[in-house]
C-alpha cells in the first residue's frame, strides 16, 4: 500500500444497519483503507455516530500522511460531517468523498424525511422539525467554511434520497469557498460503482489532484 493518504471509509446503511460496498478502488489506486465502525441509531442517536468517528479517524491518522474521509449515503452524509468539521477541529481533514449523501431532512422536495419511522427520524430520536437543535446540527449546510475539498457523487435516478440533497450541498459548498466537484450519474440509489469507468476516473483525479496519488 502507498502512502499518498490514508481513505477512512464510513458505511452506509441508513444509520440503522451496516452496507457493504466494494471500495477496493482505494487500494488498488496504493492508498491506506481503513473502515470505520460507529454505533447505530438502534444502539444510539445523534451526535454518538459523529463521536464516533471521531475515535476512528484518530486511530487511523499516521504522523505525515493526509486523511480523506469518504462514504455513500448514510455514510457520506457521516463522512460529510467529519470532514467538514474536523477530527480535533475544522480543516484538519484533508478532503472528504461523498456519494449519494443525505444531507438536509428539512428540504421542501423531501418530505419523507420527516415522516414518522423515517431514517431521519430513528438517528435523531424525535421528527426532524425547523428551529429544533439537533435537526440543525445534523444539517450538514450548517457545518460550512473551513475550506475542506469535498467530492460529491449522485444518481439523477435516486429515490431513496433525492440528488437534488447532493445539488443543493455543492452550491452552498462553492458560496462558502471549499473546492468542490461534482458528479450526476444515471444510476438509482446504492448503483454508483466505484469500479464504473467514469465513476472510478471521477475519484481517480479528484485525488490526483490534491497530490494523493
Amino acid at each position: 500500500m502507498g502512502d499518498g493518504a490514508v481513505v477512512l471509509w464510513v458505511h452506509g446503511g441508513g444509520w440503522h444497519s451496516r452496507e457493504d460496498t466494494d471500495v477496493s478502488l482505494f487500494e488498488n489506486l496504493g492508498l491506506r483503507l481503513v473502515h470505520a465502525r460507529y454505533r447505530l441509531s438502534g444502539e444510539a442517536t445523534w451526535p454518538a455516530q459523529l463521536d464516533d468517528l471521531r475515535a476512528e479517524a484518530r486511530a487511523a491518522l499516521v504522523p505525515g500522511i493526509p486523511l480523506v474521509v469518504a462514504g455513500a449515503s448514510a455514510g457520506g452524509h457521516l463522512a460529510l460531517h467529519l470532514g467538514l468539521r474536523g477530527v480535533d477541529r475544522p480543516g484538519d481533514v484533508d478532503a472528504v468523498l461523498a456519494f449519494e449523501p443525505p444531507v438536509d431532512p428539512l428540504a421542501p422536495d423531501w418530505p419523507r424525511a420527516r415522516a414518522e419511522g423515517n431514517p431521519w427520524h430513528q438517528l435523531l430520536g424525535h421528527v426532524p422539525a425547523p428551529g429544533d437543535a439537533g435537526t440543525l446540527d445534523c444539517a450538514v449546510t450548517s457545518h460550512l467554511g473551513a475550506g475542506t475539498p469535498v467530492l460529491l457523487a449522485h444518481g439523477a435516478n435516486d429515490l431513496a434520497v433525492p440528488p437534488t440533497q447532493t445539488l443543493g450541498l455543492a452550491t452552498a459548498l462553492l458560496a462558502a469557498g471549499h473546492p468542490t466537484q461534482l458528479m450526476i450519474t444515471d444510476t438509482g440509489h446504492g448503483q454508483l460503482d466505484l469500479h464504473r469507468p467514469d465513476v472510478g476516473a471521477f475519484v481517480q483525479r479528484f485525488l490526483a489532484h490534491r497530490g494523493y496519488l
